[in-house]
């Protein structure tokens, strides 16, 4: 069974950015400025553009160590979308990929307090690619990488305890606090899916088997 790793790698954050930033970067560097106006269904009330705009934004806060009261609050992140309302969207892919390259050496240095960041655009980019119809939605290279972090922060968390059985991966994956005097809640389904219950994503008609907890006791940005 694959467990929480109790040790923190301190480079696993940079290096799921630098993942995403490989695949996401030049898929939004080929789309028409339509595309960005299209609404997220992760996001609701955001485009595609306002997504990148807050993932932008909150990747300079952590490199420039910005972090004022209320940084990364929902009123916040509205003022950072709209601090950038009259930049191209190059220029706000940019900043993105900047921040991608560059933030995962900060979070290293680090507690890992920071290290949920990481996975957060991680999930963006995959509300991202789930707009443009762009393959590895919650998955792609990144997803090893991803899961890890997952399942150290559940732990940290002591969230649900959750015993996932993925079809995607040979091991099981544990997840949340150790289950004490209960079994753990069990899934079954692949990991993408996982992800999706995770962040509070549409599941979008996926199949999956979900027993001892209910779907929104999962989401970990909730």
């Amino acid at each position: 069974m694959t467990e929480t790793q109790e040790v923190r790698d301190p480079e696993l954050p940079g290096r799921l950015l630098a993942a995403e930033r490989d695949a996401l970067v030049p898929l939004l560097r080929s789309r028409p400025d339509a595309d960005f106006a299209l609404p997220s269904a992760g996001c609701p009330g955001w485009t595609v553009r306002d997504v990148l705009a807050h993932c932008s934004a909150a990747l300079t806060r952590v490199v420039e160590n910005r972090f004022e009261a209320g940084a990364f609050s929902p009123e916040s992140n509205e003022r950072d979308i709209a601090e950038r309302a009259g930049w191209t969207n190059a220029r706000v892919v940019d900043e993105l990929e900047r921040g991608m390259t560059e933030a995962g050496g900060v979070i290293a240095g680090t507690d890992g307090s920071l290290d949920v960041i990481a996975l957060g655009e991680w999930v963006h980019a995959g509300d991202v690619r789930e707009v443009l119809g762009a393959p590895g939605a919650y998955a792609g290279a990144g997803l090893p990488d991803a899961l890890t972090l997952l399942a150290r922060i559940t732990r940290q968390k002591e969230h649900v305890p959750l015993h996932a059985d993925l079809d995607d991966l040979d091991e099981p994956l544990r997840l949340g606090a150790v289950a004490a005097g209960a079994p753990p809640a069990r899934y079954i389904g692949d990991a993408a899916t996982l992800v999706r219950l995770y962040a509070g994503r549409p599941l979008n008609g996926a199949s999956y088997e979900l027993a001892g907890a209910r779907e929104g006791e999962l989401n970990i940005f909730g």
